[in-house]
């Protein structure tokens, strides 16, 4: 009968229509393009220690025949992105802290790559490189993660006495900076048992379990417990510190020494009382191994120990063992200086 459709023809306009509804049930979707310009990365994660040149690659696979390249740094926590560096043409132009220190490759003319030199503690984070073009602008991130080591820290006044500011400060005054919460995670992984918990870069307020016991949160599982962002303000706890590898090098002085004494014989020796963050870093990169406590520059008398054994601190893992903060006029501890 004329105006009606036939069964099979009905199939044939439906059953394609039916096919994608069903494969975008399972979640299949259209094949992505992907940047039309920029190649993607063959490693997202590039790993660097403090100090050191790094290079964080962009490259072109064809260049379009007008852009602009635009590095910037997605800073933590904070929804805003810093500019570090833009070229026009052959020529770039820096900005900010991090500007001074970086600088184009250009290894070849497709190559828009990073190259920043003398990394610091701050540098570490997500990056983006970005192609402008004015049509089809297209970026691409990376991740630059320092080598380093977790430490807890608290002042001589006790335990939780930091807001998230003063904690951010302290960690600085011990050559270091607040960790982020994947610095202490990795720290954890590493062995890193802690049950006192302490603020983040982020403004989360964290701390690490390997073993867990009825004084730190329970006899749960194992892992970071948390107490979530906090008012950075008022709330106070202690701090998670990290540092890296050092440009010096830590050097025990022994003796029976009080605090004044122990700066004294570092001048001596053309060096200063060393930070807790050098010490750390002394014991993660250089293998730092003495058994005997020793000064450092914040009043606290610490010993670093590679190889457990029974007479030092009598604990079974590798680490940084504290005598606390003594009085400083009391003599007798040796200290550790640092040199550059």
């Amino acid at each position: 009968m004329q105006g009606r459709i036939s069964l099979p023809t009905l199939c044939h306009f439906l059953l394609p229509w039916a096919f994608t509804i069903f494969h975008r049930a399972l979640g299949s979707q259209a094949p992505n393009p992907g940047p039309h310009y920029l190649l993607p990365p063959i490693h997202e994660v590039i790993h660097s220690r403090r100090g050191a040149t790094t290079t964080l690659p962009c490259v072109l696979g064809a260049p379009p025949p007008s852009y602009k390249v635009r590095w910037s740094k997605v800073e933590p926590g904070e929804l805003r992105e810093t500019p570090i560096l833009i070229t026009n043409g052959p020529h770039a132009r820096g900005y900010g802290p991090l500007g001074g220190r970086a600088r184009m490759r250009r290894g070849h003319r497709l190559d828009a790559s990073l190259v920043i030199a003398g990394v610091r503690l701050e540098d570490e984070g997500r990056y983006r490189c970005e192609l402008i073009n004015g049509i089809e602008d297209e970026s691409l991130a990376l991740t630059l993660r320092l080598e380093g080591v977790v430490f807890p820290y608290q002042p001589s006044r006790g335990r939780y006495q930091f807001n998230y500011y003063e904690a951010k400060q302290a960690c600085e005054e011990q050559d270091g900076r607040l960790a982020t919460y994947a610095q202490l995670y990795q720290a954890w992984t590493e062995g890193l048992d802690w049950c006192n918990a302490g603020w983040l870069l982020e403004g989360s307020v964290r701390y690490p379990v390997l073993t867990a016991r009825a004084p730190c949160g329970g006899r749960g599982r194992p892992g970071i417990r948390s107490y979530g962002p906090r008012d950075r303000k008022r709330d106070r706890y202690d701090a998670f510190c990290f540092t890296s590898a050092l440009s010096g090098h830590v050097f025990f002085v022994p003796g029976r020494l009080t605090l004044s004494e122990a700066h004294a014989a570092c001048r001596r020796r053309g060096a200063v009382v060393a930070k807790v963050g050098h010490l750390y870093a002394a014991w993660k990169f250089s293998g730092l191994d003495q058994c005997d406590g020793g000064w450092l520059a914040d009043g606290s008398v610490r010993f670093p120990i590679t190889t457990p054994r029974p007479r030092c601190g009598g604990l079974p893992d590798p680490g940084v063992r504290s005598f606390g903060f003594p009085r400083p006029q009391q003599a007798a501890y040796g200290t550790y200086c640092y040199s550059e």
